[in-house]
């Protein structure tokens, strides 16, 4: 990318364009992840049994509004979460690179962790007021309930309530939770798909285009699954809290696994997997072709406005 904005743009575009067709397993996978909070096993109600389940059963009582109940948050978080990421992600691993090995082409694992997991935790800590209201909206449900139901008209609603009863620190409730999971997944996110696609090219010989990256972005999607999980059960849980159920991460986490059993961090896997799976090849993918339109975009604009300013 020619500037770090037209790749900050990029990102957002692309993550938009993957959460639309990904959102309704997001839904599910909250209120699974809710269903039985902190009840003992054997005492918890499965309303919703896995993802299509978990659709199928929304749709049918509550309507197509309900699966997509939080959309306009999402579009908004995956903006700044996603622009951060995908924006910032390659300027901070060529300079760090630049700094350690005094090479900016060099590709280190522990540099490129380290950077995916920093500009994702920085997404997630400008984006979480978003995630917050999001997650409330789509947990709230007249039909079959489940954790503590926030009741709000929209976003903006939702937004207003939180800073009338709690202030800034309201909205930045769970604040933690998110910059912990976010960048438990950003810092593999990246990595892996950029390290699958070197071996797949080198080893397979395959080329750029649709195959290659569908290939990389699917391998990554699953280990950010399995690594993400369990921190994306604690901020679902934390976001969603009334009052000081939960007096931090560790608290969540502790309470979590003593009631209800270590199994319980992983509630809502499988349609965490159908949601995130899809939507990082959507997005990793639909990442190349916006940074190719951007960068073309740049490359006419950009020589222009250095004309006029000279």
């Amino acid at each position: 990318m020619s500037t770090t904005v037209g790749a900050f743009l990029a990102g957002g575009i692309a993550a938009c364009g993957a959460v639309t067709a990904t959102h309704p397993f997001e839904t599910v996978k909250i209120r699974m992840q809710l269903q039985g909070e902190l009840q003992v096993k054997g005492n918890q109600l499965h309303h919703y049994r896995g993802p299509v389940h978990g659709v199928s059963v929304i749709l049918r009582n509550e309507g197509l509004r309900a699966i997509y109940c939080g959309i306009g948050c999402a579009y908004i978080y995956q903006v700044l979460l996603n622009g951060c990421r995908l924006g910032f992600y390659e300027p901070l691993r060529h300079g760090l690179s630049s700094l350690v090995f005094k090479d900016g082409k060099i590709q280190s694992m522990g540099v490129n962790m380290f950077c995916g997991a920093a500009t994702g935790v920085i997404g997630a800590a400008v984006g979480s007021p978003f995630f917050l209201v999001k997650t409330r909206l789509q947990s709230f449900s007249p039909f079959r309930p489940v954790g503590t139901q926030h009741q709000y008209r929209n976003a903006w609603d939702g937004m207003r309530q939180i800073y009338k009863g709690e202030g800034v620190r309201g909205l930045y409730r769970g604040v933690g939770a998110a910059m912990i999971r976010t960048g438990f997944g950003s810092s593999v996110q990246l990595p892996t798909y950029f390290f699958t696609k070197r071996r797949l090219m080198r080893h397979l010989d395959m080329g750029e285009g649709p195959a290659l990256h569908l290939l990389s972005s699917a391998a990554s999607g699953v280990v950010v699954c399995v690594v993400m999980h369990p921190p994306d059960t604690i901020m679902s849980r934390m976001y969603n809290q009334n009052g000081n159920l939960y007096k931090g991460v560790v608290d969540c986490l502790a309470k979590t696994i003593r009631t209800e059993g270590f199994f319980a961090i992983y509630k809502g896997f499988l349609p965490h997997l159908a949601r995130i799976l899809p939507h990082t090849v959507l997005m990793l993918s639909l990442a190349e072709q916006t940074n190719k339109l951007v960068k073309k975009l740049e490359d006419r604009l950009l020589p222009a406005l250095e004309l006029k300013t000279a």
